[in-house]
């Protein structure tokens, strides 16, 4: 009896430290949901956050969980996951979220995540414990989002473009501050339905590893569910105001019709991932649409060299992650 109680104690601090990330990822990311839309002057920045949040929780009504199944149980060898790989995992994508936050660098929740898990896995069992299949998906659209969001939103520009080719300058600019609406509640929504499953898939993993839930499950508890989009909606509603500046202004300037095609492309971008089941990186996906957009018009129109900071902050995201989670697993050894 003693053990069971030890044991739920564990479960319930990890599922409170997952459920920080979540918030953190929400509050994170919050700022490739509403960058644009708060750059370009269409909303206001407390009303773009609620709008997020809300479009973040309604996420939970449209998506199957699809990523969660590949977090959860595509990674690693569920027979390799305790609670102290759960513990670096989650320490090694928190400490990694907060660096980049701090300095104001869009980075990537998702691979910090995907990296903790990979170092505390490794620390454990080595590199023959991971999921190689699941990896080379992940890492694959390390590159695939970023180009698929450049070229859906350079496209998006394209056509619009012709589109309105004979319309005058205010009046385009008059429709894309309603339509912007549009576009940045379908990429607020896709962003909940990709980035809250990670936190689902993490909970999940720790479930089975406890023997809270069974490894033949094909879907998590529902309190589980509910918890992960509540947090990530509530991060959403307090935003990353930092990063807002660096999504927003810093790689190029936006209009309202900038802002539509680079959050369509980007909501695309994600609607597809997480049909595939691929964690994929909200902020690789918009900063990869904001810069194809900023490049249709002109290419002097892009500052490479903040894109360029962004693109290291994305290269060393995993590794970074997977250094701190095997320490993490390590202290964990000692704590529990």
């Amino acid at each position: 009896m003693a053990t069971v109680q030890v044991s739920l104690w564990v479960v319930v601090v990890l599922v409170a430290l997952a459920l920080l990330f979540d918030f953190m990822n929400g509050f994170h990311d919050a700022a490739n949901s509403i960058a644009t839309v708060v750059s370009t002057g269409v909303l206001k920045p407390a009303q773009a956050v609620v709008f997020a949040a809300c479009f973040n929780f309604i996420a939970i009504f449209v998506f199957h969980l699809s990523v969660a199944a590949t977090v959860g149980k595509g990674i690693a060898d569920p027979g390799v996951i305790d609670v102290h790989v759960v513990f670096g995992a989650l320490i090694g994508a928190i400490f990694w979220n907060f660096v980049t936050w701090y300095y104001g660098i869009p980075s990537s929740s998702s691979h910090a995540l995907i990296g903790g898990i990979v170092g505390a896995v490794m620390a454990k069992a080595g590199s023959s414990a991971l999921v190689s299949s699941g990896i080379l998906k992940t890492v694959a659209f390390i590159f695939i989002s970023p180009v698929l969001g450049f070229f859906l939103g350079s496209l998006m520009l394209l056509v619009v473009a012709w589109i309105f080719r004979r319309a005058t300058p205010s009046k385009v600019d008059r429709w894309f501050r309603r339509l912007q609406l549009v576009s940045a509640g379908a990429y607020s929504l896709g962003h909940g339905g990709n980035d809250a499953q990670k936190t689902i898939g993490i909970i999940w993993m720790l479930l089975i590893a406890t023997g809270y839930s069974a490894a033949t499950d094909t879907a998590p508890p529902t309190w589980a569910i509910v918890c992960c989009y509540t947090a990530i909606a509530a991060g959403t509603m307090f935003g990353g105001w930092r990063i807002v500046k660096t999504m927003g202004q810093k790689i190029t300037k936006l209009k309202p019709v900038g802002g539509f095609c680079a959050e369509t492309g980007g909501a695309l971008t994600l609607f597809l991932a997480t049909w595939l089941g691929v964690p994929v990186s909200t902020t690789h996906t918009i900063t990869g649409a904001i810069v194809g957009v900023g490049s249709t018009q002109r290419a002097s129109a892009v500052r490479w060299g903040v894109a360029g900071t962004i693109v290291w902050a994305w290269i060393f995201t995993i590794p970074a992650s997977a250094f701190v989670a095997a320490i993490a697993y390590w202290l964990s050894l000692q704590i529990f």
